[in-house]
């Protein structure tokens, strides 16, 4: 997806539920903005494209409500805080209160969002949509071994305000956390595309901080 084809994306998931045209065009700048910013480096409009393609071929139970949590679940992003989640499904909401999306259909945007804070958390097994967001947002972890070094970096970019003296402990305990995760990827499609070789990448990114830093 480019940035057109975003935006048709955008139109097509949101015109059903609000169809003033200059409202949506309006909120739509301002994710591109967010997801633009020269911190991101990571976190970014490519983050996006790739979670809306994971899903684009799998079946949902409520496609609109999972397509959103993607466009928002990012939108507030600093490195060095911790309310990311919360914010950018608050930002969910204020949008989402504007268009004739079901209250119920509302908070349930904000919960998937908030879910991305810690993905080694137990998840309810029986809520198909959940797992299936969750795992995309992590089927980076089980990229090829060349484009996992490149989100490592990116990764590292981001929070390029922290000394690696600071970072190397950090980024060591959240690689760590998710290998001693029993379960990674939920879902039988994606656990049987990104598992193991998630579990590959995250060990030799690990050992590369124990050694030292990541290869150029």
């Amino acid at each position: 997806m480019n940035h057109a084809d975003l935006s048709q994306h955008w139109h097509v998931l949101t015109a059903p539920l609000l169809p003033d045209h200059a409202r949506r065009e309006a909120e739509l700048a301002k994710l591109l903005v967010a997801y633009d910013a020269p911190a991101r480096h990571y976190h970014n409009l490519q983050h996006i494209r790739n979670l809306l393609n994971q899903v684009a071929d799998q079946q949902l139970e409520d496609r609109v409500v999972v397509e959103l949590a993607i466009w928002f679940h990012d939108a507030v992003y600093s490195a060095l805080r911790s309310d990311n989640e919360a914010k950018s499904a608050d930002w969910a909401l204020a949008f989402l209160q504007a268009t004739t999306l079901a209250p119920a259909r509302q908070a349930r945007v904000a919960d998937l969002i908030r879910r991305t804070q810690d993905h080694t958390q137990p998840q309810p097994p029986d809520d198909a949509d959940l797992l299936l967001f969750l795992d995309a947002d992590l089927s980076v972890l089980g990229a090829p071994a060349a484009d996992y070094w490149d989100y490592a970096r990116q990764v590292r970019r981001e929070y390029r305000l922290v000394p690696d003296l600071l970072y190397r402990p950090g980024r060591r305990k959240v690689l760590a956390k998710l290998l001693a995760a029993p379960v990674l990827f939920h879902t039988p499609a994606l656990h049987a595309a990104f598992a193991a070789a998630a579990r590959r990448n995250l060990q030799a990114e690990l050992t590369a901080w124990e050694q030292g830093e990541l290869p150029a």
